[in-house]
């Protein structure tokens, strides 16, 4: 069911306001080394930009996914280069932090230095996506 205007705004004002947030903490997680829940969210603060993409392409609510080259792709998002090889990286990542089999492994795959470059190359796409005129209208 689509929604009102007012409905649609309020839908993409508040995963706009919720990728900043999940964006700070995967900030302060780093600050405190919890590496992993770095990247887990990072992906999460893309999946709520690009589902406020969604929101205002499809003018409804997104699904309940957190595959970020298929929200790319509802959004009608035209991203190439190395922000789309990032983002394929970054989805795979999401399902070994959501669900590891081995943790320490997984502990072992994010150390430091991992971590910061997924942060450094999330905001980067933030900006990026941001500037999508759907956004603003």
């Amino acid at each position: 069911m689509r929604k009102s205007i007012v409905e649609v705004e309020q839908a993409i004002e508040n995963w706009l306001e919720s990728s900043d947030y999940d964006l700070e903490t995967a900030a302060r997680m780093l600050d405190t080394g919890r590496y992993v829940y770095v990247v887990f969210m990072c992906h999460l603060a893309l999946e709520k930009a690009l589902k406020a993409i969604v929101c205002a392409e499809t003018r409804k609510m997104p699904l309940k996914t957190h595959d970020l080259l298929n929200l790319l792709k509802k959004g009608k998002v035209k991203m190439e280069g190395e922000m789309l090889d990032f983002l394929g990286k970054i989805n795979g990542a999401s399902v070994v932090t959501r669900y590891p089999d081995s943790f320490s492994k997984i502990l072992s795959a994010y150390p430091k230095d991992v971590a910061r470059k997924y942060l450094d190359d999330t905001r980067k796409v933030l900006i990026w996506l941001r500037q999508d005129p759907r956004l603003r209208e």
